[in-house]
């Protein structure tokens, strides 16, 4: 007896295949959108992309920005931005660097605590991060590095194990997947640094296995119904593993919703990557990674085709 209810019903019959024409469309014109989004405005690159100083202070009181940057206007930092986040107390100091010499570098940061305690004694200053622009390069140059190549090693993967069809489905959908999040950042404007990029990895991940729980079940159906058209055996497989796919998306965004919400500026970032590129990963298991098998002509192995190749091996 069942005593927890079904949100998704087993024997679900769906036709995700009939809409597959506008759900490729509009995901090409998604990410058309999403590089020219990214080359226009560009992203908000943190400190570990842009080189600069990171200051995390707690005001005695509620912060007044206004009078923060007064009082951190005579050092001639340039461009400062200052944020508040958490309960109104909490302020993050961005600077870009300002001197090549590390030691001078680290006499400024002083004088702008030096001066932070001026204006409130009772100021707490929590963290100080900085980064020079040699490591920032190398750091952005490492980040899209890493990418690239845990995209193609998918390839490879999936290559060998499935048809080459499911590779390039795989390959396509990861990459939808990772320039659409990235065109998020261009337009909410959060904060891209590491920690963006390791979710970004975690969400190739993630996108890779839920794809491949459905490639599973393509190949399965491919051998168990060898005359049914690939569209259906496709839609087939969506519904049988609809149930998996949403559950498992469900638990996950309800954890990182709680982090989005509660957890702070820190890592509203990586939070946010995550959100975004689950919700886009799941969409791009059905409407790319599925459909382009249908384009690329994949197809099930006739009993005659076994047959010959049964009577052709050694």
């Amino acid at each position: 007896m069942r005593l927890l209810p079904r949100f998704v019903p087993d024997d679900t019959h769906i036709s995700f295949m009939r809409y597959r024409v506008l759900a490729l469309s509009l995901s090409a014109a998604v990410t058309l959108l999403s590089v020219l989004l990214v080359a226009v405005f560009g992203l908000n690159f943190g400190i570990d992309f842009r080189g600069g100083t990171l200051i995390e202070v707690r005001t005695s009181e509620p912060a007044d920005l206004a009078r923060l940057r007064e009082a951190l206007g005579p050092l001639d930092l340039g461009e400062v931005q200052l944020q508040n986040f958490g309960g109104g107390r909490e302020v993050l100091i961005r600077f870009e660097r300002q001197l090549e010499d590390e030691r001078a570098q680290q006499s400024l940061v002083e004088e702008v605590k030096t001066t932070l305690q001026k204006h409130d004694p009772g100021i707490e200053i929590r963290r100080v991060e900085y980064v020079g622009p040699k490591v920032s390069q190398d750091l952005l140059r490492g980040g899209v590095l890493a990418v690239a190549i845990s995209v193609g090693l998918i390839l490879v993967y999936i290559w060998f194990r499935f048809e080459w069809q499911f590779g390039v489905g795989a390959v396509v959908s990861l990459l939808h997947d990772v320039l659409v999040t990235v065109g998020a950042f261009a337009v909410v404007r959060y904060e891209f640094d590491l920690s963006t990029v390791a979710a970004l990895l975690t969400l190739v991940g993630y996108s890779l296995n839920d794809t491949v729980v459905v490639y599973d079940r393509i190949r399965e159906n491919l051998r168990r119904y060898k005359t049914m058209p690939l569209e259906q055996i496709i839609d087939r497989s969506l519904n049988d593993t609809l149930a998996r796919t949403i559950m498992t998306g469900v638990t996950t965004l309800l954890a990182l919703l709680a982090l989005f919400f509660f957890g702070g500026e820190v890592i509203r970032g990586f939070t946010f990557a995550m959100i975004f590129g689950i919700l886009v990963g799941t969409y791009s298991s059905v409407y790319i990674a599925s459909p382009i098998l249908i384009y690329f002509n994949l197809r099930a192995v006739t009993p005659r085709e076994e047959g010959a190749a049964a009577t052709a091996r050694p």
